[in-house]
């Protein structure tokens, strides 16, 4: 039995000879297909609010938290940023970032005499392991 795409919906195959699949003669019906039922991502128990992904009950429980949330929110004093962590804020961070050019011209640094590949590395790493192979050879 030979299989074609149906040519309405360009998506499922049908057998050859008909007209449309199965999915499409149902939608041309007036047959729905039925629509999967979201769980609510908290509980996974009841379906989800339209336009949320959690049902009513949890919707309604979150809301009660945030409103309690607030009020304890309105009787605390708002704290600025240097008494939340004991730190300046971000805006004064310039100060802290080193120019480039004091940094480069630092003999600390120096300049790179040899490029790195990835053979020199793994001949180094072979070279230290067989250095330590040989190492325990010896204690034993």
């Amino acid at each position: 039995m030979k299989f074609v795409l149906c040519p309405r919906c360009e998506m499922n195959y049908m057998p050859v000879g008909e007209q449309y699949c199965k999915v499409c003669l149902q939608e041309m019906r007036g047959y729905a297909a039925p629509e999967e039922v979201e769980l609510c991502s908290v509980c996974n128990e009841n379906p989800v609010v339209p336009g949320h992904d959690v049902c009513a009950q949890c919707l309604r429980e979150m809301q009660n938290n945030e409103d309690s949330h607030e009020e304890n929110d309105e009787q605390q004093e708002p704290m600025g940023a240097e008494d939340i962590s004991g730190v300046e804020s971000v805006a004064e961070m310039d100060e802290i970032i080193p120019d480039m050019d004091e940094t480069m011209n630092n003999p600390e640094f120096g300049e790179m005499t040899h490029t790195l590949s990835l053979e020199s590395v793994r001949e180094d790493e072979e070279k230290e392991q067989d250095e330590a192979d040989e190492a325990d050879d010896e204690e034993n």
